[in-house]
């Protein structure tokens, strides 16, 4: 688990396959193989590190639902290791398993971006949101977007200040939300029934 406030922004050192070399130093302090790390949001597991890198394998299903799979030497990765037990939760619980793709309207200060149509329901006015692995409060939703407020700090200390409009981002809603759903799902149903049966039962009377 993670809670969206960005470490450290590192880069991508370099790619060799499904192996991928980043460079970073803060998040390796106590870092140990095994241990999970949050990439621009995607949760990765580190098998290898040295003074100032780590590696990660990263499946095929993880490359085609992030962005990932689109980064560059030198680019910039926003990094976050998990959360502890006794740790402050400054942002959202996350779980840094992305759940979509999503493109950037608006640049930072007043973020806008684009999502599928279908992951809007998890979204309210006021909740929160990861986008490449940054905690984010939503504003001004509609159909297919939502606005995030980047503060300059943020900015400065994440890849979303240099992110300009047409890019793509990690997206990943909360996951209490899809929780909810599930668990409320099988009853909202049952209910509709039970409204549906009402009302054929006072046609007939």
């Amino acid at each position: 688990m993670f809670t969206g406030i960005v470490e450290e922004l590192g880069s991508l050192e370099r790619r060799d396959g499904s192996r991928f070399r980043f460079a970073a130093s803060l998040v390796l302090e106590d870092a140990k193989p095994g241990d999970s790390i949050a990439a621009n949001g995607s949760c990765l597991t580190l098998v290898a590190k040295g003074p100032g890198w780590w590696e990660s394998d990263i499946s095929e299903e993880t490359l085609a639902r992030t962005t990932l799979s689109s980064l560059r030497p030198g680019e910039g990765v926003n990094f976050e290791r998990a959360l502890r037990a006794n740790d402050r939760l400054g942002g959202h619980v996350m779980q840094g398993h992305v759940d979509a793709v999503g493109e950037i309207l608006a640049p930072a200060p007043d973020l806008r971006v684009r999502i599928p149509p279908e992951l809007m329901r998890y979204c309210v006015e006021k909740g929160s949101v990861t986008v490449d692995g940054v905690s984010l409060t939503i504003f001004g939703l509609d159909e297919d977007s939502f606005t995030v407020a980047v503060i300059p700090h943020t900015a400065a200390v994440t890849t979303l200040g240099a992110k300009g409009a047409g890019e793509l981002v990690n997206i990943e809603v909360d996951v209490a939300a899809k929780q909810m759903e599930k668990l409320l799902g099988p009853l909202l149903d049952r209910l509709v029934v039970l409204e549906q049966r009402v009302e054929q039962l006072g046609a007939r009377t």
